[in-house]
């Protein structure tokens, strides 16, 4: 891309009735119901922490909420869902944020679960973020991070539990005078209290061969003794041979597996004439799913092309712990030449009884922006990436049905604006626009975790979704009816960012590499939609 410069059916009785039954369905035809599955257990778990902070030890509150499954079956991954950290930090902690001249905080979260089954364990991280949150006069601060959870999976029959352990909390302070030195960041780190309860237990999910629908208890073959602490019939030996056979016992803890271009049907993602390519130029598939608030629903973007024109680093502002670079890159979506999504049709049943499908698209109004910031920490051996990814889009809705029966939107069914967040920088990013988020981690000598420009990851962020203007035909006006349906605040988005294919440097498939790019140059990696 070009950088920037700057079932049966039955027939309904008249035009009247269709309208009036559309006024009950036409929200979930463009966000289709997604109501809690069978067979969870929601978790909600209060845990004591001791947290250093430059003041000392101080006493903290965590909160840990999560879904899981009832049950599973071994072998099978799950990820927890609607994962949510709340950390409460006492006075004593503002006092320490304040003291280096902050005036607000954003938090990123990094808490070490511990999975066991019989004897054998396995370590998880789960890792949120927040959105920057003023400091209090007084009192306490409260802290509230989401993000990525990886998958998990039982290698046989028996309990499998999850224990929350160590967190750290990196926290990104904003300065109380905008004209003043940068506040900088701090990096707390949080241990389990001893009398946290049940040793940080959180919650219990049975596995069994027979797999969720089984019931009873674990059969025999799953059950662990002191000589045989796996169930697996055989003795622990001495030496390398009884750590491997631990190690396929234990737990396996897996990141959701990104697909390649030759494993699902996805549009091309090609640099073209209006976008002409440089050595600079990357291309990703980036999906996901975006909530509405009003309807407790989720929608799903299919793998979608991005052009992206990355900006060359520049040093950032001056940091006593830390040398910053600071890039801006551009990107379009590109889609048969249009900077848009592909359309994407959804299909449920409304009511129990009434099949509604419409076919949408994300449209862009201006270039989409991303922000990278770059820290390196070289006492500490750590490089720290923050992203915004600023982006204009309007939703147009192109068609609707309702139990087999078009319902005419007009050809300029949109929303009256794009998607909006809010800035954390509006003096320098004025204007309507969807903002996401993604932090990405590397330890020095080890990989990338979170989210990286060049190898992509997730990126959240909350919109406010507008109203709706030009929808309907032959005098039928829709636009009021979508509006109060679909239209307000707190729509949570969870987009995941696959693998870019460096159209400088490509990497082919290899025999020492997967690759990131095809013959022609388009991203081998698909990324999976997480919840």
């Amino acid at each position: 891309m070009k950088a920037q410069p700057t079932a049966t059916t039955r027939p309904l009785r008249g035009r009247a009735r269709i309208t009036s039954f559309a006024a009950f369905v036409v929200l979930a035809a463009l966000i289709p119901t997604t109501a809690s599955a069978t067979g969870s257990q929601e978790v909600e778990a209060e845990l004591p922490y001791v947290c250093t902070l430059p003041s000392g030890q101080l006493p903290a509150t965590v909160r840990v909420l999560a879904e899981f499954p009832e049950r599973a079956g071994a072998g099978e991954a799950f990820t927890p869902s609607d994962v949510t950290i709340t950390v409460e930090l006492p006075a004593e902690a503002v006092a320490d944020l304040t003291a280096h001249d902050a005036a607000e905080v954003r938090a990123a979260t990094r808490l070490t679960v511990d999975v066991a089954q019989n004897s054998a364990t396995a370590t998880a991280t789960w890792r949120g973020g927040s959105e920057p949150v003023a400091l209090p006069g007084s009192g306490p601060l409260t802290l509230v991070t989401q993000g990525d959870v990886p998958s998990v999976a039982g290698r046989s029959d028996g309990d499998l539990t999850f224990s929350a352990g160590a967190l750290a909390i990196d926290l990104a302070l904003g300065a109380a005078d905008p004209a003043g030195a940068d506040p900088g960041s701090l990096t707390v780190d949080c241990a389990l209290a001893e009398d946290a309860p049940e040793q940080g237990l959180l919650a219990t999910v049975p596995v069994s061969a027979g797999g969720p629908g089984a019931s009873g208890s674990p059969s025999p073959s799953g059950s662990a003794s002191a000589s045989d602490p796996a169930g697996d019939g055989q003795s622990d030996t001495p030496g390398s041979q009884a750590e491997e056979r631990q190690s396929e016992r234990s737990p396996k803890v897996v990141e959701n597996t990104p697909g390649t271009a030759a494993d699902r049907a996805v549009p091309p993602c090609l640099f073209d004439e209006q976008h002409p390519p440089t050595d600079a130029s990357l291309a990703a598939y980036i999906t996901g799913y975006t909530n509405v608030r009003k309807q407790k629903a989720a929608s799903y973007l299919p793998p979608s092309c991005m052009l992206i024109e990355q900006g060359d680093p520049v040093a950032g502002p001056p940091d006593p712990e830390a040398i910053i670079f600071d890039t801006v890159s551009w990107a379009d979506f590109g889609y048969q030449g249009r900077r848009q999504t592909p359309p994407f049709r959804s299909t449920f049943l409304s009511f129990d009884f009434a099949p509604v499908t419409a076919t949408m698209v994300l449209e862009q109004t201006a270039p989409i922006r991303i922000d990278s910031r770059l820290k390196f920490y070289f006492l500490k051996g750590l490089t720290t990436m923050d992203t915004y990814v600023r982006a204009p889009l309007v939703l147009h809705v192109t068609s609707l049905e309702v139990n087999g029966t078009p319902l005419e939107v007009g050809s300029e069914c949109r929303t009256d604006g794009s998607l909006t967040s809010v800035d954390p920088d509006p003096v320098n990013h004025p204007g309507d626009h969807l903002v996401l988020y993604g932090r990405g981690e590397q330890i020095t000598g080890q990989d990338v975790t979170g989210y990286k420009l060049l190898s992509g990851g997730t990126l959240t962020g909350e919109a406010a979704i507008p109203a709706f203007t030009g929808c309907g035909s032959d005098g039928e006006d829709l636009d009021r009816l979508l509006t109060a349906s679909v239209s307000g605040p707190g729509n949570y988005i969870k987009q995941v960012q696959g693998q870019t294919c460096a159209l400088g440097a490509p990497v082919f498939p290899g025999p020492n590499t997967d690759g990131q790019c095809t013959e022609d140059l388009q991203p081998i990696v698909i990324p999976v939609a997480e919840r």
